[in-house]
Formats: structure tokens, sequence, C-alpha cells
């Protein structure tokens, strides 16, 4: 029996990391396999994680695109990194890990059991992309929870650069037709996350691994109930206006993917995406996806940049 495509692709996408598909891929930065009570089989299909082969004598700082960032990323402390809103640069400060929210009668690991009987979800934190939480990490409706806009470059600007890991780059290839900047080590266009601080593939007080399975899935790329972890992809952030000056709180992580490179904002903030006005933008002229929620939440303070570029326009939201 011939195998159907979908399910061609997603078995090439969940064989894509630095291991064999015959051994099972291991968490990142591990440098060993994953554990045999990570490889859960669940109704629909294997929970995979990739791994990354860092460098540590690397300094992402050194590569192009986040060469751009200078001078206002060098000046980053640990903690920090940079985002845009109403025109505007500003800084967020994290003053506490990331949290993605699993409710009592969730079942995020399709194991038939919903969380509440199932300790083994909390293994690993379920940070979901397409699969939002009713509520936000103080238990309060989501809806009352300020948004974050990560936008995605969703677009590939140079065929010669590779993905994080070979493999991985052979299966996005085959998935999409082409490997987007987002899941490379060096992007061709200025990133806010990773910071030049930071590794490929983190960022300060960031997951490691986001589980792309619920939004490919509804996309038809994959099975339903699929879990494919991949490496927290390259970002920036936007904000709206009225929380571009906010004291720390929960932020609720939405994902825009940004398929056109000229809708991309530059590292100072003077084209492109740089508020919600602009995203919106984009999304009407089809250069950026609809908006994807999760279930994953940032905790952090914004302040605008003093060394921000950008114009602010009256009545943007």
């Amino acid at each position: 029996m011939q195998t159907h495509p979908t399910i061609r692709i997603a078995a090439l996408l969940l064989c894509a990391g630095v291991t064999a598909c015959s051994q099972p891929a291991s968490p990142q930065g591990s440098g060993g396999a994953l554990p045999a009570s990570e490889q859960i089989m669940g109704a629909g299909g294997t929970r995979t994680s990739y791994s990354i082969p860092l460098d540590p004598n690397h300094s992402y700082a050194q590569d192009a695109g986040m060469q751009a960032l200078d001078p206002f990323a060098a000046s980053l402390g640990t903690n920090q990194t940079l985002g845009f809103g109403a025109g505007k640069l500003l800084t967020f400060t994290y003053q506490q890990q990331f949290d993605c929210v699993v409710q009592p009668n969730d079942d995020r690991n399709y194991s038939g059991k919903i969380a509440a009987l199932d300790p083994a979800q909390f293994a690993s934190p379920e940070c979901q992309i397409g699969a939002p939480s009713t509520i936000d990490p103080t238990g309060h409706p989501v809806a009352k929870t300020d948004p974050i806009y990560v936008i995605v470059p969703f677009f590939e600007t140079n065929k010669k650069t590779p993905a994080f890991t070979p493999a991985l780059g052979k299966a996005l290839k085959k998935l999409f037709g082409f490997v987007p900047d987002a899941f490379k080590a060096d992007p061709g266009v200025p990133v806010q996350c990773p910071a030049p601080k930071d590794s490929p593939g983190t960022c300060t007080m960031h997951p490691i691994q986001t589980d792309l399975g619920p939004v490919l899935a509804a996309l038809k790329l994959v099975p339903p109930k699929t879990q494919l972890y991949v490496p927290l992809v390259d970002h920036s952030h936007v904000l709206p206006n009225n929380t571009i000056n906010q004291s720390p709180e929960w932020w609720q992580v939405i994902v825009v993917l940004v398929e056109n490179p000229k809708a991309w904002p530059n590292a100072k903030g003077t084209t492109g995406i740089t508020s919600v006005a602009t995203l919106r933008a984009a999304q009407k002229a089809k250069q950026a996806s609809a908006d994807v929620p999760s279930n994953f939440f940032l905790f952090f303070s914004s302040k605008v940049n003093g060394h921000s570029m950008g114009m602010h326009m009256p009545g943007m939201p």
C-alpha cells in the first residue's frame, strides 16, 4: 500500500535531527539520545524532540544577521530582548521563566488521559502553537491577558544558508518547498530572538522547544494528534500601542508567520512591521498569516528604548 504524501512528510519531519531515524532524537543540547520514556506513542503519532549541535566556541553575535542589530542589541542585559510597538523600538526585561499552561482536562500529549490523571504530561513543558489555553498563568481568562505578537520570518532569503541541522532542512524543504529563515542559525534578516548573546534556537527565559503539531495538523500538513517539537524559531516581537511601557506581567504569545520579506522590520524599526497597525496591514495584504494563538506565556516588562529610531503614528493600535 502506498504511503500518503502527508504521512511520508510527517515521518521525515519526525526523523529530522542529528541522530538517525532508527534512533530516538536527542533533546536540544543534551548530546545524548532522548530517553525511551520521552518516546510516547499517542493516539495519533509520536512525540519527538530535535537537537541542535551547538558549538560552545561559536558567538552568535558574529553572524551577519545579528550584526545588523548593533548598537542597540549589544547593550542588552542578560535577561533582556528587544521588541517593537507603536513604531518604536522597545526593551523587554524578563523577571522569570516562561510558562506553558496545561489545564486539568487537557490531553496535550495525546495519551488518552486528561492532565489531571496523567503526571507524564508534566515531564517537560507542553508549549503548543495553535492550541491555546483558556486561562493565563494567574488563572485569569486569557481574553484579559495582554498579547505579544511573535512574528516569524517564514520566507527564505538565501538558499545556501543551512537550517539548524541538514536533516531538518531537507524535511522542511519537502514540506514547504523551501527552508524558512526561522529555522536557520544565521537568518538573512535581523531578529530579536535569539539576541546576540544567545545560541541558535534559544532566547533568554524562553523554552528551547515548541510543539508545532497543532498548527501543522490544522493546515493538514501532518496527521492529527502529531507532536512535532522543533527548536525555538528565530523571531521578533510586536506589542499594541497601549502596552509599550508596561510593568512586569504575563503576556500571551500570538504567533504570526511573515511570508514576504518586504514586510519584515529592519533592526532600527524604521520599516516593516513595527506596530499592530502595520501587522494588520501586512495580514490584509497577504504578506503574513492570520494570528495563531498558543498556550505559551512570557513574563516581562516593556519600556521604550531611548535609542528608538521609529516614528510614532497617532491612532496606531
